[in-house]
């Protein structure tokens, strides 16, 4: 006789968009909570593994209006706040967007502008990447460049060895990960980070490119939707600002 188990047809693992409302994971994803870990000046420099989180088997719905009383679940707030999550980030994300940083010597550090949130690993308080790249002649320059390349949330940044070599990743889990940002008004909700090339559905049904790593709007603010753009930032420094000013009066 057939178990249950085996009765049980395995969805793909994939995250499906849908139109004005949340993030579908289907194929038994994994979703853990991860925060930044940042320096005493405030750079970010890696992440931390905070746990898991338990998640309905087979699929699961993640809040992408950032309403959501069951935060990072979706509890249909969507419906009643009248959502508008039209997606405006291009589907396919090509190699020709990518910008090169100059006058590399050891290593081609790229850089795709339509990927980035503004995550901050990518700058310390006294340089920035690009000179750093500038200095790739030496090595232990190059080894720290790798690292700042493959924290990069979004994956706007990438490396090769070789002008036509391909691409180098880090290995990551296939999962997607609840992000905390430790900032000066203290700890805030991030982007939802999703790694291991899982296949992301947009609502009109086209794919966009499979990658590594990218960082999805979870805010419902993003300009560049479903991708993060950042903005989740500038809307928790201007709530710190009120709640500072509230207080002061």
């Amino acid at each position: 006789m057939a178990t249950d188990e085996s009765n049980h047809t395995a969805k793909k693992k994939r995250i499906i968009i849908l139109k004005d409302g949340p993030y579908l994971v289907q194929g038994d994803v994994p979703l853990v909570s991860k925060t930044q870990v940042v320096s005493e000046h405030g750079e970010p420099l890696t992440w931390q593994k905070d746990g898991e989180i338990p998640v309905s088997q087979g699929e699961y719905r993640l809040c992408r209006c950032g309403r959501s009383g069951k935060l990072p679940f979706c509890d249909d707030t969507h419906l009643k706040v009248g959502f508008d999550g039209r997606e405006t980030a291009d589907p396919p994300l090509t190699r020709a967007q990518k910008m090169k940083y100059e006058r590399s010597t050891r290593l081609i550090v790229d850089k795709d502008a339509s990927l980035c949130m503004l995550s901050g690993y990518c700058a310390f308080s006294d340089t920035a990447l690009g000179p750093m790249v500038a200095a790739t002649q030496d090595t232990k320059m190059r080894a720290l460049i790798m690292a700042i390349v493959e924290r990069c949330p979004s994956g706007a940044l990438t490396y090769r060895v070789e002008a036509d070599g391909p691409d180098i990743e880090p290995d990551l889990p296939q999962q997607v990960a609840v992000t905390t940002e430790i900032t000066s008004d203290g700890p805030i909700a991030g982007p939802l980070w999703v790694t291991g090339n899982l296949p992301i559905e947009r609502a009109d049904g086209e794919p966009f490119e499979t990658r590594n790593r990218v960082t999805l709007c979870n805010c419902g603010e993003s300009y560049n939707k479903p991708l993060c753009d950042g903005t989740h930032r500038n809307l928790a420094q201007q709530e710190a600002w009120r709640r500072r000013r509230a207080g002061d009066q």
